[in-house]
């Protein structure tokens, strides 16, 4: 996939966005009930797409092959709902959608890390 790189890239800013404007919002309303969903929001929207983005720039042999979709697909999908998820189990302790999330979450860096290890055979020729 061809710019999967900046699609995990543009996740990551508008999960920074929400990050801060929920940050923003705790502050100014003194209610820090949702402290769970603003760091997940951070560490896995913002933080860890834009580490996979960036990974993906770095080493753009790993944007070939299904696993580089796979990535995107399960990031993006959990990034997006785990934060939901939490944010349902914090405010109606309903804690479905957080666990599915989290269990995709689980996909995507197991991807990530077979990822790397496919970067390290892939360089191992290189050195």
């Amino acid at each position: 996939m061809k710019r999967i790189d900046v699609y995990f890239l543009v996740l990551a800013a508008f999960a920074l966005i929400v990050g801060v404007l929920l940050g923003i919002t705790m502050a100014a309303s003194h209610d820090f009930q949702l402290v769970p969903v603003h760091a997940h929001v951070n560490l896995v929207g913002w933080a860890s797409l834009a580490l996979f983005g960036l990974t993906y720039r770095a080493y753009p042999q790993l944007k070939a092959g299904k696993l580089a979709v796979l990535h995107l697909v399960l990031g993006a999908t959990a990034a997006v709902s785990l934060p939901l998820g939490i944010y349902l189990a914090v405010v109606r302790q309903s804690e479905g959608l957080a666990m599915v999330s989290s269990l995709l979450w689980l996909g995507a860096v197991l991807v990530f890390a077979a990822q790397t290890l496919r970067l390290f055979r892939l360089t191992a020729t290189e050195a």
